[in-house]
C-alpha cells in the first residue's frame, strides 16, 4: 500500500520531490550540528569556544639564584669623565668594562656562547670580542659589596661613537664569577649590561639599555620587568621561573632585589593570599597566581586562566604559563 501511494505521489504531485529535498536537508543539517553524536566541525566553531577547548599548556619551573646585580651609579657620566657603575654579587666577581664595543663583535660572543663556547671567565669575553673594542677596564668585586667603580676611557680623543644608528655600543658591562668553585654551584655564570654613556653627537642621559644573563647550558635571556597588580600593597612571594627563564623585577623600588635573585622572598609574616588580595583582573574575587608567558603578566587567578588564549592586559597570545607560588628562594 505504501508503493502504491509512494508512485502515485510520484506520477501526480510535485510534493514528492518536496519531500525527499526536505528529508536530505534535515539529514544533512543534523550530522554537521551533531545531533547523532558527530563532533562540530572546527569552522562552525565560535572562536571564544576553540579558546574554551583548548588549554594553556603549564611549564614546570624551577627556581635559579642571580649572583648578579649591576646599577649605574651616581654622579654626571660621559664619554670623556667616564661612568661610575655599582655592582653587587652574592660572589667575588671580576667586572670588565669595555669602552667602544663593536654591537656585532657582542653579538657574535653571545652567538658562540649559545653555540657552545661558553663564556664564564672574563678571558673568554675578551678572547670573544677579538679586540673589538677601544678599552677594556677591569675590577675586581668582593661579594655583596656594593661599592661604586669608576670607569673611563684614557686619554684617547674619543668624544663620540658616531652618528646613529651606531656600529658600537658606549659602554658594555661583563660581571662573572671570580671562583672556579663558584661557577660550579650557580646556574648563572656571567651578567651582560649595556649601557648608553652621554657624548657629543647622543646627548641623552646614562642609562641601562639592556641585561643578559648567560647560563651554564649555555642558554642566554634577557631580564625584563615581570607587571603585578598596581593593587598590591606587600612585596609578592617567591616566583618560581623556569629553568633558564628571564629573571625579572616586579616594581621599582625592588629593583636590585630581583636582580641578584629571581626568588623574591616576603619578609612579612602575613599570609601570601592577603598580602596580594583579590587582584585577578577578570573576576575581581581571587587572587592573582597565574603569571602568562611570553608577555610575563600577572593578571589572572587559576580559575580565570582556563577560559583565556590571550592576555587580559596586553592581549599578547598565551603560550605558557607557570604558578605564582609561595616560598623562600632556593639555590640552583
Amino acid at each position: 500500500m505504501a508503493a502504491v501511494f509512494l508512485v502515485t505521489l510520484y506520477e501526480y504531485s510535485p510534493l514528492f520531490y518536496i519531500s525527499v529535498v526536505s528529508l536530505c536537508f534535515i539529514v544533512t543539517a543534523a550530522v554537521v550540528l551533531g545531533w547523532f553524536g558527530f563532533d562540530v566541525p572546527v569552522i562552525l566553531r565560535s572562536s571564544d569556544e576553540t579558546e574554551s577547548i583548548l588549554p594553556t599548556p603549564e611549564k614546570q619551573m624551577v627556581q635559579v639564584t642571580n649572583p648578579f646585580a649591576l646599577e649605574m651609579g651616581s654622579g654626571m657620566a660621559s664619554v670623556t669623565d667616564g661612568a661610575s657603575v655599582r655592582p653587587c654579587c652574592l660572589e667575588p666577581c671580576v667586572l670588565n668594562c669595555f669602552w667602544g664595543c663593536e654591537v656585532n663583535a657582542l653579538k657574535g660572543a653571545l652567538q658562540a656562547h649559545q653555540h657552545g663556547r661558553s663564556l664564564s671567565t672574563p678571558q673568554h669575553f675578551q678572547e670573544a670580542l677579538d679586540q673589538c673594542y677601544h678599552h677594556c677596564q677591569s675590577f675586581h668585586v668582593n661579594s655583596e659589596d656594593s661599592e661604586e667603580h669608576h670607569t673611563q676611557i684614557p686619554h684617547q680623543g674619543i668624544t663620540d661613537f658616531g652618528p646613529l644608528p651606531r656600529e658600537l655600543y658606549p659602554l658594555v658591562a661583563v660581571l662573572t664569577l671570580a671562583e672556579p668553585e663558584a661557577r660550579d654551584s650557580y646556574n648563572i655564570v656571567a651578567s651582560v649590561t649595556v649601557l648608553h654613556v652621554p657624548d657629543d653627537k647622543y646627548s641623552l642621559s646614562a642609562r641601562i639599555l639592556f641585561q643578559y644573563l648567560l647560563t651554564s647550558q649555555g642558554n642566554m635571556f634577557e631580564l625584563k620587568p615581570l607587571f603585578m597588580s598596581a593593587d598590591s600593597r606587600e612585596t609578592p612571594g617567591t616566583l618560581e621561573i623556569e629553568h633558564g627563564t628571564t629573571p625579572s623585577e616586579p616594581t621599582e623600588e625592588e629593583a636590585r632585589r630581583v636582580e641578584q635573585s629571581p626568588g623574591l622572598e616576603n619578609e612579612e609574616d602575613e599570609d601570601w593570599s592577603e598580602a596580594t588580595g583579590r587582584d585577578c583582573v577578570v573576576c575581581q574575587n581571587a587572587a592573582v597566581n597565574r603569571v602568562l608567558l611570553p608577555c610575563r603578566h600577572a593578571c589572572v587567578c587559576d580559575s580565570c586562566m582556563s577560559h583565556f588564549q590571550h592576555c587580559p592586559i596586553c592581549r599578547a597570545f598565551v603560550l605558557e604559563s607557570f604558578a605564582l607560588t609561595r616560598g623562600a628562594a632556593a639555590d640552583q
